[in-house]
Protein backbone atom coordinates (compact mmCIF):
# COMPACT_ATOMS: atom_id res chain seq x y z
CA UNK A 1 0.00 0.00 0.00
CA UNK A 2 2.72 2.41 0.67
CA UNK A 3 5.56 3.32 -1.89
CA UNK A 4 7.78 5.76 0.07
CA UNK A 5 9.53 6.21 3.66
CA UNK A 6 8.02 9.69 3.07
CA UNK A 7 4.18 7.64 3.13
CA UNK A 8 5.19 5.41 5.91
CA UNK A 9 6.75 8.51 8.26
CA UNK A 10 3.22 10.23 7.80
CA UNK A 11 1.29 7.01 8.81
CA UNK A 12 3.89 6.20 12.08
CA UNK A 13 3.53 10.10 13.05
CA UNK A 14 -0.34 10.09 12.23
CA UNK A 15 -1.16 7.19 14.22
CA UNK A 16 1.24 7.57 16.82
CA UNK A 17 3.27 4.22 16.31
CA UNK A 18 5.66 3.12 19.15
CA UNK A 19 8.12 1.17 17.06
CA UNK A 20 7.69 -1.39 13.77
CA UNK A 21 9.25 -4.58 12.21
CA UNK A 22 10.16 -4.99 8.80
CA UNK A 23 10.09 -7.96 6.83
CA UNK A 24 13.00 -7.95 4.27
CA UNK A 25 16.38 -5.54 4.05
CA UNK A 26 15.56 -3.64 1.07
CA UNK A 27 11.94 -4.34 0.60
CA UNK A 28 10.69 -3.77 3.77
CA UNK A 29 13.69 -2.12 5.41
CA UNK A 30 14.09 0.98 2.74
CA UNK A 31 10.43 2.20 3.87
CA UNK A 32 11.74 2.44 7.46
CA UNK A 33 14.74 4.41 6.10
CA UNK A 34 15.38 7.50 8.43
CA UNK A 35 12.17 6.58 10.62
CA UNK A 36 11.37 8.45 13.78
CA UNK A 37 10.30 5.60 15.58
CA UNK A 38 13.11 3.07 16.33
CA UNK A 39 12.63 -0.62 14.34
CA UNK A 40 13.78 -4.37 13.94
CA UNK A 41 14.06 -6.26 10.50
CA UNK A 42 13.56 -9.61 9.92
CA UNK A 43 15.81 -11.11 6.60
CA UNK A 44 13.65 -12.09 4.03
CA UNK A 45 16.44 -14.41 2.44
CA UNK A 46 16.49 -12.97 -1.21
CA UNK A 47 17.93 -9.62 0.32
CA UNK A 48 21.30 -11.32 1.83
CA UNK A 49 21.31 -13.30 -0.73
CA UNK A 50 20.19 -11.93 -3.82
CA UNK A 51 20.05 -8.13 -3.73
CA UNK A 52 23.36 -7.79 -2.21
CA UNK A 53 24.66 -8.08 -5.51
CA UNK A 54 22.99 -5.14 -6.47
CA UNK A 55 25.54 -1.55 -5.30
CA UNK A 56 22.31 0.45 -4.88
CA UNK A 57 20.37 -2.35 -2.98
CA UNK A 58 23.56 -2.99 -0.80
CA UNK A 59 23.98 0.29 -0.13
CA UNK A 60 20.31 1.10 0.50
CA UNK A 61 20.53 -2.46 3.06
CA UNK A 62 23.62 -1.36 4.95
CA UNK A 63 21.77 2.09 6.01
CA UNK A 64 18.62 0.19 6.41
CA UNK A 65 20.64 -2.02 9.22
CA UNK A 66 22.92 0.72 10.56
CA UNK A 67 19.70 2.41 12.02
CA UNK A 68 17.66 -0.99 12.98
CA UNK A 69 17.46 -2.02 16.75
CA UNK A 70 18.38 -5.57 15.90
CA UNK A 71 17.83 -7.95 13.03
CA UNK A 72 16.47 -11.37 12.66
CA UNK A 73 18.22 -14.25 10.96
CA UNK A 74 16.53 -17.36 10.47
CA UNK A 75 19.63 -19.04 10.06
CA UNK A 76 23.40 -18.65 11.47
CA UNK A 77 24.30 -19.25 7.74
CA UNK A 78 21.62 -16.24 6.85
CA UNK A 79 23.38 -14.30 9.75
CA UNK A 80 27.13 -14.98 8.89
CA UNK A 81 26.53 -13.89 5.34
CA UNK A 82 25.19 -10.60 6.49
CA UNK A 83 27.70 -10.08 9.25
CA UNK A 84 30.39 -10.60 6.08
CA UNK A 85 28.53 -7.60 4.20
CA UNK A 86 28.40 -5.54 6.90
CA UNK A 87 30.63 -6.10 10.21
CA UNK A 88 29.28 -3.55 12.57
CA UNK A 89 25.89 -4.69 12.80
CA UNK A 90 26.91 -8.35 13.79
CA UNK A 91 26.02 -7.67 17.34
CA UNK A 92 22.64 -6.95 16.70
CA UNK A 93 21.78 -9.96 14.32
CA UNK A 94 19.91 -12.80 16.16
CA UNK A 95 19.40 -16.43 14.76
CA UNK A 96 15.59 -17.88 15.04
CA UNK A 97 14.21 -20.00 12.95
CA UNK A 98 10.78 -19.72 11.44
CA UNK A 99 8.03 -20.94 13.61
CA UNK A 100 5.40 -23.39 12.36
CA UNK A 101 1.81 -24.30 13.18
CA UNK A 102 -0.40 -25.96 10.82
CA UNK A 103 -4.36 -26.01 10.82
CA UNK A 104 -5.78 -28.95 8.22
CA UNK A 105 -9.21 -27.91 7.42
CA UNK A 106 -11.73 -30.71 8.46
CA UNK A 107 -13.84 -30.50 5.71
CA UNK A 108 -11.55 -29.68 2.48
CA UNK A 109 -12.86 -32.17 -0.16
CA UNK A 110 -9.59 -33.53 -1.92
CA UNK A 111 -12.10 -35.49 -4.87
CA UNK A 112 -12.89 -32.27 -5.91
CA UNK A 113 -9.78 -30.77 -5.57
CA UNK A 114 -8.65 -33.47 -7.86
CA UNK A 115 -11.74 -32.65 -10.18
CA UNK A 116 -11.04 -28.99 -10.56
CA UNK A 117 -7.55 -29.66 -11.17
CA UNK A 118 -8.39 -32.27 -14.11
CA UNK A 119 -6.66 -34.93 -12.32
CA UNK A 120 -8.03 -37.95 -13.08
CA UNK A 121 -9.69 -39.94 -9.68
CA UNK A 122 -10.67 -42.89 -10.73
CA UNK A 123 -7.06 -44.39 -11.37
CA UNK A 124 -6.37 -47.19 -8.62
CA UNK A 125 -2.72 -45.66 -7.43
CA UNK A 126 -2.22 -41.98 -7.49
CA UNK A 127 1.13 -39.93 -6.17
CA UNK A 128 0.53 -36.13 -6.11
CA UNK A 129 3.72 -34.33 -6.27
CA UNK A 130 2.25 -30.69 -4.69
CA UNK A 131 5.03 -27.59 -5.49
CA UNK A 132 4.31 -25.02 -3.50
CA UNK A 133 5.06 -21.67 -4.37
CA UNK A 134 4.61 -18.02 -5.39
CA UNK A 135 5.05 -17.77 -9.11
CA UNK A 136 7.72 -15.97 -9.24
CA UNK A 137 11.35 -16.42 -11.03
CA UNK A 138 13.11 -16.81 -7.74
CA UNK A 139 10.99 -19.85 -6.67
CA UNK A 140 11.61 -21.47 -10.27
CA UNK A 141 8.10 -23.70 -10.88
CA UNK A 142 9.11 -24.69 -14.05
CA UNK A 143 12.32 -26.49 -13.63
CA UNK A 144 10.73 -30.06 -13.45
CA UNK A 145 8.32 -29.85 -15.78
CA UNK A 146 10.02 -31.25 -18.54
CA UNK A 147 11.20 -34.27 -17.15
CA UNK A 148 7.79 -34.88 -14.97
CA UNK A 149 6.15 -34.76 -18.22
CA UNK A 150 8.24 -37.25 -19.53
CA UNK A 151 7.85 -38.98 -16.43
CA UNK A 152 4.12 -39.16 -16.74
CA UNK A 153 4.23 -40.46 -19.81
CA UNK A 154 5.29 -43.69 -18.58
CA UNK A 155 3.58 -43.98 -15.29
CA UNK A 156 0.59 -41.88 -15.09
CA UNK A 157 -0.14 -42.70 -11.59
CA UNK A 158 2.12 -39.50 -10.73
CA UNK A 159 1.11 -35.87 -11.29
CA UNK A 160 2.66 -32.76 -10.44
CA UNK A 161 0.29 -29.59 -8.95
CA UNK A 162 1.99 -26.07 -8.91
CA UNK A 163 0.20 -23.94 -6.57
CA UNK A 164 0.24 -20.23 -4.81
CA UNK A 165 -0.21 -17.18 -5.79
CA UNK A 166 0.73 -14.63 -8.99
CA UNK A 167 2.97 -12.77 -7.79
CA UNK A 168 4.40 -11.84 -11.06
CA UNK A 169 1.59 -11.72 -13.69
CA UNK A 170 4.27 -11.70 -16.71
CA UNK A 171 5.82 -14.77 -15.18
CA UNK A 172 2.28 -16.52 -14.21
CA UNK A 173 1.30 -16.15 -17.73
CA UNK A 174 4.51 -17.74 -18.79
CA UNK A 175 3.94 -20.52 -16.53
CA UNK A 176 0.21 -21.10 -18.13
CA UNK A 177 1.64 -21.52 -20.98
CA UNK A 178 4.31 -24.05 -20.46
CA UNK A 179 1.77 -26.14 -18.34
CA UNK A 180 -0.77 -26.42 -21.25
CA UNK A 181 1.69 -28.68 -22.71
CA UNK A 182 3.20 -30.50 -20.14
CA UNK A 183 0.93 -34.06 -19.34
CA UNK A 184 0.74 -34.57 -15.80
CA UNK A 185 1.73 -31.06 -14.36
CA UNK A 186 -1.35 -29.05 -13.58
CA UNK A 187 -1.42 -25.25 -12.55
CA UNK A 188 -4.11 -25.09 -9.43
CA UNK A 189 -6.43 -22.69 -8.38
CA UNK A 190 -5.41 -21.35 -4.81
CA UNK A 191 -6.78 -22.35 -2.08
CA UNK A 192 -6.98 -21.14 1.52
CA UNK A 193 -4.55 -22.25 4.04
CA UNK A 194 -6.22 -24.34 6.62
CA UNK A 195 -7.43 -26.36 2.47
CA UNK A 196 -3.99 -25.69 1.77
CA UNK A 197 -2.59 -27.68 4.91
CA UNK A 198 -5.23 -30.40 4.38
CA UNK A 199 -4.22 -31.14 0.64
CA UNK A 200 -0.72 -31.58 1.76
CA UNK A 201 -1.96 -33.89 4.14
CA UNK A 202 -3.45 -36.50 1.12
CA UNK A 203 -0.58 -35.55 -1.49
CA UNK A 204 2.46 -37.90 -1.92
CA UNK A 205 5.03 -35.39 -0.82
CA UNK A 206 6.06 -31.58 -1.39
CA UNK A 207 8.29 -30.42 -3.84
CA UNK A 208 10.54 -26.87 -3.67
CA UNK A 209 12.72 -26.42 -6.83
CA UNK A 210 13.67 -22.39 -5.99
CA UNK A 211 16.82 -21.28 -7.10
CA UNK A 212 17.11 -19.39 -3.37
CA UNK A 213 15.35 -19.58 -0.68
CA UNK A 214 15.64 -18.18 3.05
CA UNK A 215 13.53 -20.42 4.97
CA UNK A 216 10.76 -22.45 3.19
CA UNK A 217 7.28 -22.21 5.59
CA UNK A 218 5.83 -25.08 2.93
CA UNK A 219 8.80 -27.20 3.63
CA UNK A 220 8.35 -26.96 7.62
CA UNK A 221 4.82 -27.16 6.98
CA UNK A 222 4.97 -30.56 5.26
CA UNK A 223 7.75 -31.80 8.12
CA UNK A 224 5.07 -30.63 10.41
CA UNK A 225 1.99 -32.56 8.88
CA UNK A 226 4.43 -35.76 8.29
CA UNK A 227 4.68 -35.50 4.86
CA UNK A 228 7.72 -36.24 2.62
CA UNK A 229 9.73 -33.15 1.47
CA UNK A 230 12.04 -33.38 -2.01
CA UNK A 231 13.87 -30.21 -2.24
CA UNK A 232 16.07 -28.45 -4.67
CA UNK A 233 19.64 -28.55 -3.13
CA UNK A 234 20.24 -25.14 -2.21
CA UNK A 235 21.89 -23.54 0.94
CA UNK A 236 17.68 -22.89 2.39
CA UNK A 237 16.95 -25.61 1.77
CA UNK A 238 20.07 -27.69 3.00
CA UNK A 239 19.85 -25.40 6.24
CA UNK A 240 16.72 -27.08 7.09
CA UNK A 241 16.52 -30.79 5.57
CA UNK A 242 19.44 -33.41 6.18
CA UNK A 243 19.30 -35.52 3.26
CA UNK A 244 17.94 -39.26 3.62
CA UNK A 245 16.93 -38.24 6.68
CA UNK A 246 14.67 -35.62 6.92
CA UNK A 247 14.13 -34.98 3.30
CA UNK A 248 15.27 -35.73 0.30
CA UNK A 249 17.82 -33.30 -1.83
CA UNK A 250 18.00 -33.01 -5.47
CA UNK A 251 20.77 -31.65 -7.45
CA UNK A 252 19.11 -31.45 -10.93
CA UNK A 253 15.17 -32.50 -12.40
CA UNK A 254 16.83 -36.36 -13.17
CA UNK A 255 17.86 -36.93 -9.85
CA UNK A 256 14.65 -35.37 -8.81
CA UNK A 257 12.50 -38.38 -10.56
CA UNK A 258 15.31 -40.73 -9.39
CA UNK A 259 14.70 -39.71 -5.50
CA UNK A 260 10.93 -39.44 -5.95
CA UNK A 261 11.21 -43.13 -7.08
CA UNK A 262 13.22 -44.18 -4.50
CA UNK A 263 10.53 -42.98 -2.06
CA UNK A 264 7.58 -44.56 -3.77
CA UNK A 265 9.49 -47.96 -3.79
CA UNK A 266 10.82 -47.94 0.07
CA UNK A 267 7.37 -46.96 2.60
CA UNK A 268 10.41 -47.95 5.06
CA UNK A 269 12.63 -44.98 4.35
CA UNK A 270 9.76 -43.12 4.19
CA UNK A 271 8.28 -43.60 6.88
CA UNK A 272 11.63 -42.69 8.63
CA UNK A 273 12.21 -39.94 6.67
CA UNK A 274 8.97 -38.33 8.18
CA UNK A 275 9.02 -39.43 11.60
CA UNK A 276 12.43 -37.62 11.44
CA UNK A 277 11.42 -34.95 10.28
CA UNK A 278 8.62 -34.38 12.36
CA UNK A 279 10.68 -34.41 15.48
CA UNK A 280 13.02 -31.64 14.15
CA UNK A 281 10.65 -29.39 13.48
CA UNK A 282 8.59 -29.94 16.72
CA UNK A 283 12.56 -29.12 18.62
CA UNK A 284 13.64 -26.48 16.31
CA UNK A 285 10.57 -24.92 15.06
CA UNK A 286 8.09 -24.63 17.54
CA UNK A 287 6.14 -21.39 17.38
CA UNK A 288 5.80 -20.95 21.18
CA UNK A 289 9.54 -20.09 20.97
CA UNK A 290 9.47 -18.01 17.77
CA UNK A 291 6.92 -16.46 19.91
CA UNK A 292 8.58 -15.82 22.96
CA UNK A 293 11.44 -14.77 21.25
CA UNK A 294 9.94 -11.52 19.49
CA UNK A 295 8.35 -10.98 22.44
CA UNK A 296 11.95 -10.43 23.61
CA UNK A 297 13.07 -8.16 20.74
CA UNK A 298 10.18 -5.63 20.86
CA UNK A 299 11.07 -5.17 24.29
CA UNK A 300 14.59 -3.50 22.43
CA UNK A 301 12.38 -0.85 20.56
CA UNK A 302 11.84 0.64 24.15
Amino acid sequence: MYESPTEIADLTTRDKFDGALAIHLYKGGRLLQGSRIPFGIIFGGTDVNEDIKCEEKHRVMGAVLEEARFAVAFTMKMKELAAAEWPDAKKKIYVQMQGIKTTPSETFDWYRFLQNADIPTDTGSLHVFLLICGLRRVKDPLHLVDVFSDWHRKDPSVHLGIIGPAVDPLFTSEVKEKVKSAPGVHLLQEVPQDDLHAAMKRCFAVVNSSISEGMSAAILEAMDLNIPVLARNIPGNAAIIKHKETGLLFSNPQEFVVLSKSLMNDPIMEREIVTRAKDYVKKHHSWESERKAYQNLVLRLQ
